[in-house]
């Protein structure tokens, strides 16, 4: 009986001192980062220059764009209309509503983060069921192919780009098909039905503070009235703008990181700290990866980098859906993309 007492005060004090251990370990990453700034101050501004310059001349132009008009059509309820285009290819296959193929659909061709972006505003507004927007995080938050072909391709120049085009995307839309099947066989099928949404999909007062939560409340007057367009462009773009300045400050904070491998390691390792630059952040990692380790290059893409994990965080934070489960998947799309280019490499 003693024994059985005594359990939850060892479990409190193991949490607390877990807390403590996470506490003094962030105190030491910021009193080691602020001091490799001090000492290495011309390293340290060329590096937030780097991720200032990648945000502004490449996540900018590609990405506002879209944040602002998938914003307008998700607000005016024109989401589903729009992938109804692409039901007769997608329907069939995963079953899906349209509200769903809509993710599917912005996910892979608009390019990261709007996957995770349009999933999460999809599920704040009551799109999506929760199961619903797990299966859609889960492989829909990919690097775009502008992306892909204009920066990626010019870094690594390949004779056969179809069959790499073929590992970023044809990769993660089979994963996708076995998810569906397999841990989210749940989900209701709905190939051959009408797209309106059922009664079990998640209310908006589920979120966590979302941003609109006043917006689509029951007891709010909006929801008496149709949506205004202006209006409802004047939300979007305020969001976007919001978000893609959060983006730019995650682009900033993890290429400074790279000056802890830059000063811990020593200098005969160039190879691994060039590794690890793509791991903080994948498109400056990427700039400073040599030809010769482009095998890595193209297998460290699906995993796109804390950087881009924390952005997807910025994406999702005002719900309840698990990064954990997101990162989980995206390592397992890594692994499958390192025995697809071991392959392709040895032919």
């Amino acid at each position: 009986m003693f024994f059985f007492k005594q359990q939850p005060r060892f479990a409190a004090k193991r949490q607390e001192r877990a807390a403590y251990l996470k506490k003094v370990s962030f105190l030491c990453l910021f009193a080691f980062l602020t001091t490799a700034m001090l000492l290495e101050s011309d390293k340290a501004l060329i590096l937030s220059l780097t991720g200032l310059n990648l945000w502004f001349q490449k996540m900018i132009p590609t990405l506002l764009p879209f944040m602002i008009l998938s914003g307008i059509l998700i607000r005016m309820n024109l989401s589903d209309s729009f992938a109804h285009l692409f039901s007769p290819v997608l329907k069939p296959l995963f079953r899906l509503s349209d509200s769903c193929l809509y993710c599917l659909v912005i996910g892979f061709l608009c390019g990261f983060p709007m996957g995770a972006r349009v999933t999460a505003e999809s599920y704040q507004r009551g799109k999506l069921s929760r199961r619903e927007a797990e299966l859609m995080l889960a492989f829909c938050n990919n690097i775009g192919p502008v992306y892909f072909t204009g920066f990626v391709l010019h870094l690594f120049p390949v004779e056969r780009p179809l069959i790499f085009l073929a590992g970023m995307y044809l990769l993660p839309f089979l994963y996708g098909l076995v998810l569906r099947y397999t841990l989210y066989r749940d989900i209701p099928m709905r190939a051959f039905l009408p797209s309106s949404a059922p009664s079990g999909r998640a209310k908006p007062s589920g979120e966590k503070n979302g941003l609109h939560a006043a917006s689509i409340s029951p007891a709010s007057p909006a929801v008496a009235r149709a949506p205004s367009l202006l209006e409802e462009t004047q939300n979007s773009i305020v969001s976007a703008l919001c978000s893609i300045a959060s983006l730019g400050g995650y682009m900033i904070l993890f290429n400074l990181l790279n000056l802890i491998p830059d000063i811990l390691l020593p200098s005969r390792l160039t190879k691994l700290e060039t590794l690890l630059g793509c791991v903080l952040e994948i498109t400056s990692g990427l700039s400073r990866l040599p030809r010769s380790m482009a095998f890595w290059g193209y297998v460290l893409l699906p995993f796109g980098g804390l950087s881009c994990i924390a952005q997807t965080y910025s994406m999702i934070r005002k719900t309840d859906l698990s990064l954990g489960n997101y990162v989980a998947h995206k390592v397992v799309q890594t692994v499958a993309a390192f025995g697809f280019y071991l392959w392709v490499f040895a032919g």
